[in-house]
């Protein structure tokens, strides 16, 4: 029989929510997440209310399977907004970052996806990655996440500046590190290995945007 805890895991999966995300989302820990889940307490008053909002559902969706009369359709997502940075802002980005942290006017991208808060966005430059990304697309990219195979990321090596490219795992090293490559889509582009320079893993790309008509 389906339960709150059910309903709640198998709508917080379908939007690729983290128990962690979710909960930073709501304010509470995704130890309270895990246990509204699990069955083991149920979130009541204001919880509900911003977990089903938030979610796009009814409460009484989520308490018990099925819309009240007058609410018959899940609500509106609603849209969040992703601030637009430079490589170099992005050089040092982490997942404590937001935009708040983000000096002058500040550029944004509405998504109705599900994201972190730290997550941003990125203006393609250059020709490395063609030519699947050209110059001027967007890419969104999610900090909180942790690279696959085959996912495309950004990343630091070094230099204050970001790059973008794609990821390929490449096992682990005797001290127990992993070991991956920065992949250019144009093979006219150097590969980087993690092995033989000091790259970290800023994020990884989760919406890809082109605009049909160039300016």
């Amino acid at each position: 029989m389906a339960t709150l805890g059910s309903r709640l895991r198998t709508l917080r999966k379908d939007r690729k929510l983290t128990q962690g995300q979710l909960g930073k989302a709501l304010g509470v820990s995704d130890v309270t997440v895990g246990y509204w889940e699990r069955d083991l307490n149920i979130p009541g008053g204001k919880s509900l209310t911003k977990l089903a909002h938030y979610l796009g559902v009814s409460e009484g969706f989520l308490l018990y399977g099925q819309e009240g009369e007058v609410n018959v359709a899940p609500a509106p997502m609603t849209g969040q907004q992703i601030p637009i940075i430079s490589y170099v802002q992005a050089g040092a980005w982490s997942p404590e970052c937001d935009a708040r942290n983000l000096d002058g006017t500040v550029e944004y991208i509405l998504t109705s996806d599900f994201h972190s808060h730290s997550t941003f966005a990125l203006k393609v430059k250059g020709k490395s990655m063609e030519p699947e990304f050209v110059e001027g697309d967007v890419i969104i990219v999610d900090p909180e996440l942790q690279p696959g195979p085959g996912d495309y990321v950004v990343a630091k090596n070094g230099g204050d500046e970001a790059t973008f490219k794609k990821y390929r795992a490449r096992g682990v090293s005797d001290n127990g590190q992993e070991i991956f490559e920065l992949v250019p889509l144009n093979e006219d582009y150097a590969i980087r290995n993690s092995l033989k320079e000091k790259i970290s893993i800023i994020g990884v790309v989760v919406e890809h945007r082109r605009a049909m008509r160039r300016k």
